[in-house]
């Protein structure tokens, strides 16, 4: 049984899975789906053309499904698609894309926590696993692969690539791709190593880790680019 608070606004048109729970002065609009175990803090607003996996919370001030900063924007119905047990924390940001990139929906992953005032803008990819830190800012139509994490207050410029496992370290401004299962900071941005620590964490072997540091070490320590490692 769904728990909506009778201060609630939500659409006729909006489909609820099993035992959502939605706060007082939360707004769910038309054309939005919301999966069993969902919980909808107060003040927090659902636009249109959302679908939302199971058992994601959305808190306060939060906003899913604006239409995208974007002025190649015209007015068409673009989606935001979110996975299983994501959480939105307060007034973080999520914008529909746009049908001018190619893409028309903006997506993210399964067990994602995205922070407060965290912005993903139009079209950006979010994959499973990552951590948005409190105020990143991802510009339109960037990619951030699966466990990577955004420390605080970093702005990615527009059609970047964060690669797997990548941690880039607070305040950083990147405008560049960032390598997988690295450590990146500094300004301007830069491959600070290998991230050990995170990789440990998943699990990888000391081999494993002792290859990929190898491979680093070729490419940023010895002159190299990509082609010549």
């Amino acid at each position: 049984m769904n728990n909506i608070h009778p201060l609630a606004t939500v659409h006729p048109g909006a489909k609820l899975g099993d035992n959502v729970e939605v706060g007082p002065y939360a707004f769910i609009d038309d054309n939005v789906e919301i999966g069993d175990g969902c919980k909808i803090y107060p003040h927090a607003t659902i636009f249109s053309y959302v679908k939302m996996g199971k058992d994601c919370t959305v808190f306060p001030g939060a906003v899913v499904g604006a239409i995208p900063q974007d002025l190649k924007f015209d007015g068409e119905i673009t989606y935001v698609e979110i996975g299983d047990r994501v959480n939105i924390r307060e007034c973080a940001t999520i914008n529909r894309g746009t049908k001018a990139s190619g893409k028309g929906v903006t997506r993210i992953g399964n067990d994602v926590l995205i922070m407060s005032y965290v912005h993903v803008a139009h079209d950006c990819t979010v994959g499973n696993h990552c951590i948005l830190v409190s105020y990143v800012g991802i510009a339109g139509e960037t990619d951030v692969d699966d466990w990577a994490i955004l420390g605080g207050s970093t702005v990615v410029h527009q059609f970047s690539h964060i690669g797997k496992h990548a941690m880039v370290g607070g305040g950083s401004k990147v405008n560049k791709d960032i390598p997988p299962y690295s450590l990146c900071g500094r300004e301007p941005i830069c491959y600070a190593g290998v991230n050990i620590v995170g990789l440990r964490r998943r699990g990888f072997e000391s081999d494993t880790i002792r290859m990929i540091k190898d491979i680093y070490e070729t490419i940023y320590y010895q002159g190299n680019n990509v082609t010549d490692g």
